[in-house]
């Protein structure tokens, strides 16, 4: 035992309570994401921020000539993990934020892990921030800026679809057009329209009362 303490291979005070402040800190983060029932909540943030807190400790002791030997290797290493929450769902990608979040964290930690403690409670203050506030400025943005995608299938009458988009025109509404193809005695068309709420439900309501429509996805 006495070796242990010799060699300076027991765990210190100093690091004890560098542990403590990644726990403190990520499981801040980890709250916010818990709260909104995030795939990466609580434990998960807090088992991020301690192992990089504990990895860069580990480098700078036993790194000697190299103190970034090991904790240059968890930026790579969390992008595996954060690349895991991130997945495609109808025609939008969900988890960029919650991967975000996670290579975030593990940066708190390397930053605790260093004694970078000030860099460390910015940051995190500046996070924690961002994901209360910009949910607010998001859902204003999208009361204008609504994105959403439209399918439209017919029978095909030996005419284009372009006189749809005059409907998306006269509701307001910017677009882009996608693929469309005829098969099977039907066209098909997709678009990309943004405009407020309002706008898109009085071109959904549009055609809806088209008779003409086979299919009419949104």
């Amino acid at each position: 035992m006495n070796s242990l303490f010799e060699h300076g291979q027991f765990i210190t005070q100093s690091e004890v309570n560098k542990f403590l402040l990644a726990i403190l800190l990520c499981g801040l983060i980890g709250a916010e994401r818990e709260y909104h029932s995030k795939s990466a909540g609580l434990k998960t943030m807090i088992m991020i921020g301690l192992g990089a807190t504990l990895f860069t400790i580990l480098s700078v002791k036993i790194g000697l000539n190299s103190h970034d030997r090991i904790a240059s290797n968890i930026v790579t290493g969390i992008g595996f993990l954060g690349a895991g929450v991130i997945f495609k769902e109808d025609n939008k990608v969900n988890g960029l934020t919650t991967a975000c979040v996670i290579w975030i964290v593990a940066a708190i930690g390397m930053a605790i892990g260093a004694g970078f403690f000030q860099q460390a409670f910015g940051v995190t203050v500046v996070v924690l921030l961002a994901l209360f506030i910009f949910p607010f400025v998001e859902n204003l943005i999208e009361r204008r800026f609504t994105k959403r995608f439209y399918r439209i299938v017919k029978t095909y009458e030996n005419e284009s679809l372009d006189h749809y988009e005059e409907d998306i025109k006269s509701s307001k509404l910017k677009f882009k057009r996608g693929k469309q193809e005829v098969a099977n005695g039907r066209i098909s068309g997709v678009w990309v329209a943004v405009g407020s709420p309002k706008n898109h439900k009085r071109f959904v309501d549009k055609m809806l009362n088209d008779k003409k429509l086979i299919e009419f996805e949104f």
